[in-house]
């Protein structure tokens, strides 16, 4: 009878599992309305289909369809400290679709379609430093339309559209910069295109994309036993995405299209494996270059609306009120 009595008094001074939920959400809503969007200075190009990465505070943006279709090898550069851009010395070849990492200071491009339109994917593999472009070891398979994500000392690719017979890629390659060598790794389980990519805490995180629809599905590899897990579904099913990992912890996943563009923002949250909403993007759109850099999260140019459509658009959000 003590035995319960003890018991009974343990459950009601706590909290059980359903208040502790309400409570946490009660609070991780609080700081989601701190959140806003500011509207930067706009590209110098009006761009979609691009890549993106970022070396300090320098994000590059590379590549794409500019109004008329055609393909590109334009580098844009934008500052973040100084809200400024710069042009930079073009890719050596004009590519659409293309993913684009960062490591050790270095930008790294990869893949995509080489045009006209959506032809002639691409293995060659190219790397930023000292002003110039290089290209180095080819990748395994052509390649467009995937995410790139750096985890540890190496840069993978995971999903989009490769050479196997549906279309999608079976496999994900992976850089070792250091040494530009290439080996290949457990595809995506369920393979797609116009996905979200992010790497952090020793995964590759992979969310959204099409295949051919939109899907929500929520993927994690880790490196270290090369092993897939499925995790809750991202709240918007979405293709046409970016995504960049923030605060090495949370996977924001932004934009899309379907019959119309979306204007989603969210987050996954690494350490408590759930989904937030974040406050949806002044600027819906597709095929758009998503980059973070500490706390702050940058969505530059895409498509407005669904096709080639072309946005000079530059918008971030802050997130450190998230671990307030």
């Amino acid at each position: 009878m003590r035995k319960l009595l003890i018991l009974t008094l343990i459950t009601i001074a706590g909290c059980t599992p359903a208040q502790e939920r309400s409570q946490s959400t009660a609070i991780e809503n609080e700081r989601v309305s701190e959140l806003t969007w500011t509207t930067l200075a706009p590209a110098p190009t009006e761009r979609t289909e691009v890549a993106a990465a970022a070396v300090g505070e320098d994000i590059y943006v590379v590549g794409g369809f500019v109004d008329g279709g055609g393909t590109v090898a334009t580098v844009e550069i934008y500052n973040t400290a100084d809200d400024r851009w710069r042009t930079g010395p073009d890719l050596p070849v004009s590519v659409n679709h293309a993913m684009a990492a960062s490591f050790d200071g270095v930008v790294y491009v990869f893949g995509g379609y080489q045009g006209p339109g959506l032809d002639a994917a691409s293995d060659r593999a190219f790397a930023f430093q000292d002003g110039r472009w290089r290209e180095i070891a080819k990748m395994p398979e052509v390649r467009a339309a995937a995410g790139a994500a750096t985890v540890g000392d190496r840069i993978y690719i995971a999903g989009g559209v490769g050479p196997g017979a549906s279309g999608l890629a079976e496999t994900m390659m992976v850089l070792n910069p250091s040494g530009s060598a290439w080996n290949t790794e457990p595809g995506v389980p369920t393979m797609r295109e116009h996905l979200g990519v992010g790497g952090g805490q020793g995964s590759v995180l992979v969310a959204g994309g099409r295949a051919p629809n939109n899907l929500a599905t929520m993927e994690i590899y880790e490196t270290a036993t090369k092993q897939w897990t499925t995790h809750p579904n991202m709240p918007t099913a979405r293709g046409g995405i970016a995504a960049a990992l923030s605060l090495s912890r949370f996977l924001v996943a932004a934009g899309g299209e379907a019959a119309n563009t979306f204007d989603e923002a969210e987050a996954f949250d690494l350490d408590s494996g759930d989904w937030i909403t974040l406050p949806p993007m002044p600027t819906a759109r597709h095929g758009l270059g998503v980059v973070a850099i500490d706390s702050r999260l940058y969505v530059i140019a895409g498509g407005p609306q669904p096709g080639l459509f072309f946005s000079a658009a530059n918008e971030m959000i802050d997130l450190a009120p998230l671990l307030q």
